[in-house]
């Protein structure tokens, strides 16, 4: 996991304003970061997944956690799935 250059714009949405953001994994194919981001007058902590296809990276997946109390939740029920993988 690391941070990555400021000068590396995230291929996000235009009307989503990144404030700061930590990639999880990059190589030539996917991207897997994580934002904090305003959208909608309001910050937000989002998990991105962009896969690229020729020089344009494409959003695959994005979950967005607004408040912290559903992330307890989502944390408390992951925890739980990962103790039973090997």
């Amino acid at each position: 996991m690391s941070e990555t250059p400021a000068e590396e714009k995230l291929p996000t949405n235009e009307m989503i304003k990144v404030i700061e953001y930590i990639t999880i994994s990059k190589n030539a194919s996917w991207w897997t970061a994580v934002v904090l981001a305003g959208e909608e007058g309001r910050k937000k902590v989002m998990l991105y997944m962009w896969n690229k296809r020729g020089d344009k990276w494409s959003r695959k997946q994005k979950f967005t956690i607004a408040r912290k109390a559903d992330w307890a939740k989502y944390k408390e029920a992951v925890e739980k799935l990962l103790e039973k993988v090997d």
